[in-house]
């Protein structure tokens, strides 16, 4: 018998949840159900709204179904034998009519419910285990926001009701560090209806936090050798239509704004779009003028605020907006050049990642799909320098064969936060492509223009997704380097507001981010009201401590630490720093 997966038993679980809703309700039409990193879901049009108390019932025909132990069984059948075995569900019957003509279907089969899919599943019902649903939703079919609202049903799977317990207890904590909740909770972020869905606004302490971020990785990309550059929001249509863009990406793009250039006789109509990307502006950097092989490698790099038209349905917090920075960058290298550049590449990620708490990374090369462009020789020489620098860093990694883009071979990099759960952040990702559309060169030392290699990267993806991120990493708790706040300084009294004063400043001055809690509130309040926000640091201040010239400090971390001068305590804060 086959290895079972964890994807496996997820995925015949989402196939045994259709059914199970199908036999409890009537008149249920299915559309597509796939397995996800932490479960599964279905999308279903019905009658009447799922609630959390109709979950028991479909759990219970679920275990029902998985006791019967019925094999999932693959067959590859003919379209008209599809369209036969899938009578009465137009969902699955529109998704049926995307199969290009000739091809077979592959098709499970267990007990009377039969689905369209590659597979692969569990051999039995019995080998499922647990499972639980989570929660509803809802979601436009195929993404597309002018279609039917269907409901998302998500559930997870356990070998066993140990197992589910304690996935359940991870669920909470992950309920518990949710970043929507916390964002708002301590003001860190807003998105409001007003300006638009999926456009974050960034509240003071959370900019403090982005400013924190910015400043590490603007001043480690140039010790890195990279150069900072800036490029405008919006481009003509004839930019990304040499790129590509309009051709393969249009859908993801917002509509373009049209502007009225020229004057008399000589005005024309000019479209301009907002920049889904940063990768066109770069290369117009390049080819600001002739480049040799001297000037190689070029490394740009840039916090580039771009825009996609992200759907409902798909939008979540900060992890997926409409508007967002991304960290991006690209490397223009000559082909002697391009293995020392992924090399340090993929070393630079480690560190940055490293700096920020995540130190457990997994990685997933894919190779040249079926259909590609670009010379095989570069495929080969790309994908052999992706692999070299892996194994140099000693980074666990996965291949997907034949997963790349048509355009090049990619790393991707996968971080686990503190609940395990994995997120891509890195990516390391060649460029065939956009030297060809854009007929990119340099002089070579045999002076002849040669094309050069390109490679987009990424180390942090988003600072919006990022930041999301953090905030569940930590619950909130950032560490002191990123703390919003990272001293709150309490006065017991109105007799002790200026000597608060006098000690924020000092504090400032050595550039921590200090507030202070002017409020009428006993100190007991205050302290309770500093520790909801997570600072790290709270320095109590009275009369007796003006007059002694001391503070008295306790830690988030460590408690009371006790009374000392504003001095050791700049001391004990930059040791704190140097720790990371």
């Amino acid at each position: 018998m086959a290895e079972i997966t964890e994807e496996m038993r997820r995925h015949s679980a989402a196939h045994l949840m259709a059914r199970a809703v199908q036999n409890v309700f009537e008149n249920v039409q299915v559309d597509i159900g796939p397995a996800t990193d932490d479960g599964f879901y279905y999308d279903f049009d019905l009658p009447h709204r799922i609630a959390p108390e109709d979950f028991p019932k479909i759990e219970e025909e679920i275990a029902r179904l998985i006791a019967l132990d019925e094999p999932f069984e693959k067959k590859v059948v003919s379209r008209e034998k599809c369209a036969e075995m899938l009578a009465g569900q137009k969902y699955k019957l529109e998704r049926l009519a995307d199969i290009p003509d000739g091809e077979d279907i592959s098709t499970y089969t267990v007990g009377d419910y039969v689905e369209m899919c590659r597979g692969p599943h569990v051999e039995r019902s019995s080998q499922i285990g647990v499972v639980k649903l989570v929660r509803v939703a809802g979601s436009y079919y195929r993404g597309d926001e002018k279609n039917k609202m269907l409901q998302r049903i998500y559930g997870i799977v356990a070998k066993d009701k140990a197992e589910l317990d304690a996935i359940i207890a991870r669920e909470e904590e992950a309920r518990r560090r949710d970043h929507r909740v916390l964002g708002r909770e301590l003001e860190l972020f807003t998105i409001t209806e007003s300006v638009g869905p999926g456009l974050a606004h960034w509240l003071p302490k959370g900019a403090r936090v982005r400013v924190a971020i910015e400043d590490y990785w603007r001043r480690k990309h140039y010790e890195a050798g990279y150069e900072i550059v800036y490029t405008p929001h919006v481009g003509r249509a004839n930019l990304w239509q040499t790129s590509g863009h309009l051709g393969f990406y249009k859908e993801g793009m917002f509509p373009p704004m049209k502007v009225a250039e020229g004057e008399g006789e000589d005005a024309y109509v000019e479209e301009y779009y907002v920049k889904p990307m940063n990768c066109p502006f770069h290369i117009q950097i390049y080819q600001a003028k002739k480049r040799s092989y001297r000037d190689l490698p070029m490394r740009l790099a840039e916090l580039g605020t771009v825009y996609r038209y992200e759907k409902d349905g798909v939008r979540h917090g900060l992890f997926r907006v409409r508007g967002f920075t991304q960290d991006d960058a690209h490397i223009l290298c000559t082909p002697e050049q391009i293995v020392k550049e992924i090399k340090d590449t993929v070393n630079f990620a480690k560190s940055m990642l490293g700096k920020f708490g995540f130190h457990e990374i997994q990685a997933y090369l894919s190779t040249k799909p079926e259909k590609a462009v670009g010379d095989p020789e570069r495929w080969e020489q790309a994908t052999a320098s992706l692999r070299a620098a892996l194994e140099e860093e000693g980074l666990s990694y996965e291949v997907d064969e034949g997963g790349g883009a048509f355009y090049g071979p990619k790393i991707d990099m996968k971080i686990k936060d503190a609940l395990g759960r994995p997120w891509q952040l890195g990516t390391v990702q060649f460029d065939f492509n956009l030297p060809e559309r854009f007929n990119l060169s340099y002089v070579g030392t045999d002076g002849k223009d040669h094309r050069p290699y390109m490679v987009h990267r990424a180390l942090l993806g988003s600072i919006e997704r990022f930041f999301g991120i953090l905030i569940e990493h930590y619950a909130g708790a950032f560490p002191l380097w990123l703390a919003p706040e990272q001293v709150r300084v309490l006065p017991v009294s109105d007799k002790a507001a200026d000597y608060a004063k006098r000690v924020a400043d000092a504090l400032k001055a050595s550039s921590f981010r200090v507030d202070v809690d002017y409020s009428s509130e006993k100190l007991g309040a205050k302290i309770r009201s500093a520790t909801m926000q997570k600072v790290p640091y709270l320095v109590v201040v009275g009369p007796r401590d003006e007059a002694s010239g001391q503070i008295s400090v306790r830690s988030r971390a460590d408690g009371d630490l006790g009374a000392m001068t504003v001095e050791k305590f700049v001391e004990v804060l930059d040791s704190k720093l140097k720790e990371g």
